[in-house]
């Protein structure tokens, strides 16, 4: 499971979860091994309770692993966090309502000290990358969903952190929106050379979206495939009915399936 080819980012080693409850301890994650390459863009797909959402706030430091390793650019994920290593973008916006989009996007630059000048560059720059100039005084509630997604990617963005953590940031959107900010986020991508970890439910979001796919069994979650994408880089709709995408697709569906034939 670990790429050769890029630097590593992200190593997770025997990387075990368990969250303490009222009816006893409940089995988040189990003998997680990973490595997430610099620049790659990894995908994290399982069913409902898997333990997904649990790996990426492990990795934001969020959640802290009770067996086992996890390091963020050679860092313990707390000190990756210190450092501003990592942006994250949750399933919903979360945008106050009472600031403009630029304001909610110079929140995170305010309290961590950037200059006026320095504020206002990086909002026009996060503006522009993802097409929302000319919004930057609108309110939330003056724009669609797929805006206000965007809107919290350009506010991840903002102090630019070299990973990206995006937690199924367009499970809520409709189809015809998914479709065309998963094209966004691919420009983006190439246009940041970020590394990103994003989660979600959908096999087609998956494999058009990433490098490798992550495959994760029912509770508790493990790894039971990862899965290195040969689709180029540049790739439009229309590729995800090529047999190439086809084919990854059913290794993933099987993937699933056989997640699910685990005891657990």
């Amino acid at each position: 499971m670990k790429d050769l080819s890029r630097p590593p980012v992200i190593e997770a080693r025997g990387v075990n979860l368990v969250f303490p409850t009222a009816d006893g301890p409940v089995q988040a994650l189990k003998d997680v091994n990973l490595t997430v390459g610099k620049g790659d863009f990894v995908s994290f797909i399982g069913p409902s309770g898997c333990g997904k959402t649990t790996l990426l706030r492990a990795i934001a430091a969020l959640e802290v692993p009770t067996g086992g390793s996890l390091a963020v650019n050679g860092m313990t994920p707390d000190a990756a966090r210190r450092s501003r290593a990592y942006g994250y973008v949750f399933q919903a916006a979360g945008l106050y309502p009472w600031r403009t989009i630029a304001g909610n996007i110079r929140l995170p630059l305010e309290i961590m000290g950037f200059s006026r000048a320095e504020r206002d560059e990086r909002v026009a720059r996060v503006l522009d990358l993802v097409e929302l100039s000319g919004f930057g005084s609108k309110y939330p509630w003056q724009l669609s969903g797929g805006m206000q997604q965007r809107a919290s990617i350009a506010r991840a963005l903002a102090f630019d952190a070299d990973i990206l953590l995006m937690d199924e940031p367009f499970g809520a959107l409709d189809e015809i929106v998914r479709d065309h900010l998963n094209g966004e986020l691919l420009k983006l991508w190439a246009r940041t050379e970020k590394t990103i970890c994003f989660v979600t439910h959908s096999i087609p979001e998956a494999v058009y979206l990433s490098t490798r796919i992550v495959v994760m069994s029912p509770r508790p979650g493990r790894i039971t495939d990862v899965i290195d994408s040969p689709l180029p880089r540049e790739r439009p709709l229309e590729i995800r009915d090529t047999p190439e995408f086809l084919a990854i697709s059913h290794r993933v569906r099987d993937g699933l399936r056989a997640g699910h034939s685990y005891e657990v």
